[in-house]
């Protein structure tokens, strides 16, 4: 399994019909799938936005000129539309951040290419309030349930990714020893940072979050 695949932890999503098989006859299974995956990453925008408590199947319906019912079909509840807009940007983030940093080696490289496709998330915006965990995670993270842990497990599923990089560099030897754990983590609060500075009008949040991994990336003494 590539880390592509591995840093989202994507259970089944209750109220998700599965995309059917290849070479299926059912052509309507095969729309009302198409019709869903638009309707989440639509959601994902919206959340990014208003946060996913500002989901509404109303709201959606009115955006994308849908009926109620039958976006309420496809999903049944809020909370399944909720889940499915958190899936969607996982996946959209696993093909524009994740999954193009694989071309580069495992460790200093391959941390850079994380942060730089990072940075090109959070300025073209992929989502457009900006990046959608910053959003949502301080909505969630006191509130139990099924859309708490799913955005809980994303955002450590890219800590671990940062972390495991991290460990790689040191042990090439290419950078000093640290508690990548730790650094990680700090990387990870100036990207949530100079996410929150961009979207206020700070045109070098993204030079000063290059000059951080500069600093963490910097070989040992």
């Amino acid at each position: 399994m590539s880390e592509a695949e591995q840093w989202p932890a994507c259970d089944t999503i209750p109220g998700r019909s599965n995309p059917a098989p290849a070479g299926t006859s059912d052509q309507r299974l095969l729309r009302g799938e198409r019709a869903r995956q638009a309707i989440a990453r639509h959601a994902a925008d919206v959340a990014s936005l208003e946060g996913l408590n500002g989901l509404s199947i109303g709201r959606l319906a009115t955006d994308l000129g849908l009926s109620k019912s039958g976006i309420q079909t496809l999903f049944g509840t809020k909370e399944n539309l909720q889940l499915a807009a958190a899936e969607s940007a996982r996946q959209q983030f696993t093909d524009a951040v994740v999954r193009p940093a694989q071309a580069t080696p495992h460790g200093a490289a391959r941390l850079r290419a994380l942060t730089e496709h990072w940075i090109s998330y959070a300025e073209t915006p992929l989502f457009a309030g900006g990046c959608f965990w910053a959003a949502n995670l301080p909505d969630f993270d006191s509130r139990p349930g099924q859309l708490r842990d799913a955005l809980v497990r994303q955002h450590q599923d890219w800590l671990a990714l940062l972390t495991g990089e991290l460990r790689h560099a040191v042990d090439a030897g290419v950078i000093a020893k640290m508690d990548a754990d730790l650094a990680a983590f700090q990387i990870d609060a100036v990207l949530n940072a100079a996410n929150i500075a961009s979207r206020l009008g700070d045109n070098n949040a993204m030079i000063k979050v290059r000059r951080v991994i500069d600093g963490f990336l910097a070989p040992p003494r």
